[in-house]
């Protein structure tokens, strides 16, 4: 707890208001520090911060202030929050948000204020197929992509019967479905829990009954943490295979430890990523925070780096004009390797298990 309020202090020195210019550069960044999703959003605000460190507090050359908001997990709150960056403080371009009602509740607005948008996790399916808009890069992934991967790798184990669990929410129906595009065989149950959950007794009951060959979830931070736990103590863990996205990773590992050996997730990253600015990414991370960076830090990162690139190509015009066309192919070197934007300017990319 000392270590997270420490880092939430810096943060807020950091980030205190002042005019814009043009020779420098303020972004609202929105992410969820609060309750037992609060380590997402560290991660991702200090991956963020970390690319805008070292840059000597510039992005592009021009000196940068980034505005943290906490949006609490609450739709209506983080509107707000939002609204009074755009409006008050005039930022130039919006960055961050964890999850997807978040996500959904602001998308809208910044997009119809042309403000560019450059998110660092959170891909709701809307926005990246019909909703998709010229103002909105990402450097994460679609809400299916990882998904999909552990659908693929359910079929080549030969899993016939598997159930699906994941929070009651647009993540969480993205997350069942990119699973069930790749998978072939049964899915036996599926099971949608509420956002915040702690408590999966009954859910752990009704998988044990169905008796599955595998079973497929997506549960993010404090919810991922007591599900693992949960699962080991239901003597589930050595009976039937837990396969994952976004529950078994560096921000809960240090909560699960011993009860997440063997089990296993799907990401487009990992700290062992073999290139040279992963690699510089990592051992900067740890130097800087005390903690091990996870794919949440890993995309917030690329977001600085993608936003420095596309600044550098044009030279410090932050036009919007400019910008958004130096974005599409702006030159940086991702943590995750090669990068490249489809056309609905989410990320290309390999999924790793």
């Amino acid at each position: 707890m000392k270590k997270v309020l420490s880092a939430l202090a810096a943060s807020t020195i950091l980030c205190g208001a002042s005019a814009a210019s043009a020779d420098s550069l303020k972004i609202g960044f929105l992410a969820t520090l609060s309750g037992p999703p609060a380590v997402l959003g560290q991660h991702m605000r200090d991956g963020f911060l970390l690319g805008v460190k070292e840059n000597d507090g510039k992005l592009g050359g021009l000196e940068t202030e980034v505005l943290v908001v906490d949006d609490e997990l609450k739709p209506d709150a983080a509107l707000t929050k939002v609204q009074g960056l755009l409006e008050r403080d005039k930022v130039d371009m919006m960055a961050g948000v964890v999850f997807s009602n978040v996500m959904m509740a602001v998308y809208k607005p910044v997009i119809q204020s042309e403000t560019i948008f450059v998110g660092a996790n959170s891909g709701p399916s809307p926005i990246a197929g019909k909703g998709c808009s010229p103002y909105f890069f990402s450097t994460s992934w679609q809400n299916d992509q990882n998904h999909e991967v552990m659908g693929k790798h359910a079929t080549q184990q030969g899993y016939g019967k598997v159930v699906v669990m994941a929070p009651n929410y647009q993540a969480g129906k993205d997350a069942i479905a990119g699973f069930k595009r790749h998978y072939e065989g049964e899915v036996a149950d599926e099971i949608y829990t509420k956002l915040g959950q702690l408590d999966f007794s009954a859910e752990l009951a009704r998988i044990a009954d169905a008796k599955p060959d595998a079973i497929f979830t997506f549960m993010p931070g404090g919810m991922g943490v007591n599900l693992v736990k949960q699962y080991d103590q239901a003597g589930l863990k050595g009976e039937i295979p837990f396969l994952s996205a976004f529950t078994v990773d560096e921000t809960t590992l240090p909560a699960t430890q011993n009860t997440a050996v063997g089990l296993f997730a799907g990401a487009q990253w990992a700290s062992n990523l073999d290139n040279p600015a992963n690699a510089k990414f990592v051992a900067d991370f740890k130097a800087e925070y005390g903690y091990a960076p996870s794919l949440y830090a890993a995309q917030g990162y690329d977001a600085a780096r993608l936003i420095d690139g596309a600044l550098e190509k044009t030279g410090g015009d932050k036009s919007k004009d400019a910008l958004m066309a130096a974005l599409k192919t702006a030159p940086f070197e991702s943590v995750r390797g090669d990068f490249k934007f489809n056309n609905n300017q989410f990320p290309v990319q390999t999924s790793i298990l």
